[in-house]
């Protein structure tokens, strides 16, 4: 019965895709932060990609030059990169901000990694403290999840955002198969993540990044050290890439972007896919080869399964732990009575259980994870999440006809 359960489960999704071509493609009504899995996103700086302090900014690596493709790599928005860095310039702080002595000594510091003092004078004195992002940090955290996993999933895979996960993927098809060509990383994940994240670039968020980034650096005191460390990470980014550090706009955690990467994953693992010499995350085409890249570097094992739904002679698998966090052989869970239910058995070198409650405390759903799983998670630290673009990639796939 959990085999016949899971099994209908999963093959839902590809029914799903098929059953759409009479289907409206009406946006779907969500919150500005309706892609994290939690009430506080947890903002994506795992790794190398988080500046370890004020001197410690990290630098635009070397990119290689990538050849452009189709004529369907031209973004229709108008993008951030390579129009200046503006004309600031002031003797002192002046503003929201003015005397406040966190934000002069970050200045202070910034002018020790090359920057002039009149002009982050001049920069920050126009910064605005929103309030509304200190409120969201200030607010209890609350159950992000209380309909359990088919709630949560039904707000990522459904008939509109698949329909417009395919016409994504149409519009980009050149581009996605280059940075699948060049990272090992499947089309169909590429555009799973960015509908997971921003429905595709329709939900980037409302807030100047330098906004959000110093309120929450100035107000978020328990994290008030990281959010420095961003905001250090953002002026080099807006210096490297010709962008006026006032105008980009992203979450109100300060993720930014069609895959939302907060400014310190920009540095270790966006790449200008388009050739134009501008790393540019509101770009889709930049955007779709720094998703790439990430998981490229993240684990991703080309051609190996990400995950399949197990097979389960008992209900032992129940009270296992389980995770992306928790590793297990296939023995190990055969012994359990856990089995691949479906696929090659191409895990790539590491398996976990995921098991996802129907609803709080109700009966759940086994899956197992792979590698490229676990990679998934370090874009995000969910089973939810990962396991939502898993399968939002695998309906959008198969909407596709690929």
């Amino acid at each position: 019965m959990h085999l016949l359960r899971n099994v209908l489960t999963y093959s839902a999704v590809a029914t799903l895709a098929l059953t759409l071509a009479a289907c409206s493609s009406a946006p779907q009504t969500t919150s500005e932060e309706g892609s994290s899995p939690s009430a506080r996103p947890t903002p994506k700086s795992q790794g190398s990609g988080r500046a370890q302090g004020y001197g410690q900014i990290n630098q635009q690596p070397t990119q290689p030059r990538v050849q452009r493709g189709g004529s369907n790599e031209t973004p229709k928005n108008v993008n951030y990169g390579g129009r200046g860095n503006g004309n600031y310039s002031a003797q002192q702080l002046s503003g929201d901000f003015a005397g406040n002595p966190q934000l002069l000594a970050f200045i202070e510091r910034m002018t020790r990694n090359g920057f002039s003092r009149e002009y982050l004078y001049g920069v920050f004195s126009q910064v605005r403290n929103r309030d509304a992002v200190a409120r969201l940090w200030a607010s209890p955290a609350s159950d992000a999840n209380p309909g359990g996993w088919l709630a949560y999933r039904a707000k990522f895979v459904n008939p509109a955002n698949i329909q417009r996960g395919a016409e994504f993927w149409r519009q980009y098809s050149g581009p996605l198969q280059r940075a699948q060509q060049t990272y090992g990383v499947p089309a169909e994940y590429i555009v799973g993540i960015m509908g997971v994240e921003t429905r595709w670039g329709r939900i980037i968020g409302k807030h100047r990044v330098i906004d959000a980034l110093t309120t929450s650096a100035l107000t978020n005191q328990r994290r008030s050290a990281f959010f420095f460390d961003e905001l250090a990470n953002y002026m080099q980014m807006t210096r490297s890439e010709r962008m006026d550090p006032l105008e980009p706009v992203g979450s109100y955690a300060g993720a930014m972007g069609y895959g939302q990467f907060m400014p310190s994953s920009f540095h270790s693992y966006a790449v200008d896919f388009d050739g134009d010499g501008i790393r540019d995350l509101w770009n889709p085409v930049d955007a779709i080869g720094s998703i790439a890249n990430y998981f490229h570097k993240n684990g991703w094992v080309a051609g190996t399964e990400v995950a399949v739904p197990a097979q389960v002679s008992t209900d032992a698998y129940a009270s296992l732990p389980d995770g992306f966090k928790v590793k297990y052989s296939l023995g190990q869970l055969a012994q359990y009575g856990i089995t691949p239910a479906a696929g090659r058995g191409n895990t790539g070198g590491r398996t976990c259980l995921v098991c996802l409650s129907q609803v709080p405390g109700g009966q759940k759903e086994p899956w197992i994870g792979y590698q490229n799983f676990y990679a998934i998670t370090r874009y995000n630290r969910s089973n939810y999440y990962a396991m939502a673009v898993h399968q939002l990639a695998e309906a959008v796939r198969a909407q596709v006809g690929r």
